[in-house]
């Protein structure tokens, strides 16, 4: 009985330290995505390629009335994305329009 308890409680322990290897890894997954995306764009900058896909709704329109704050509120409730990404999205679409 003592053995099986402690064999549980060894597997108890070892399945929450990987939890929690886990969780440590997820939190630098968005930094991460944020530092290749910053550089795909220097990259299409340096080549000029121009991406052609259309802003969410609104963006594009605040952009032209020089709103960037409304532009980047527009764009967050359109892709539930966080602030950081939305600003940096938005100040990617900004480029054209300079």
């Amino acid at each position: 009985m003592e053995i099986a308890l402690t064999v549980l409680i060894i597997a108890v322990v070892l399945l929450f330290a990987a939890q929690f290897a886990g969780t440590r890894q997820d939190r630098s997954t968005p930094r991460r995505l944020a530092e290749i995306e910053r550089r795909l764009q220097l990259v299409m900058d340096h080549l000029g390629v121009v991406d052609e896909r259309p802003a969410p709704p609104g963006v594009r329109e605040h952009l032209a009335r020089g709103e960037k704050l409304q532009a980047i509120k527009a764009y967050r409730e359109a892709t539930g994305v966080d602030l950081r990404t939305a600003k940096e999205a938005v100040e990617a679409m900004m480029g054209p329009l300079r």
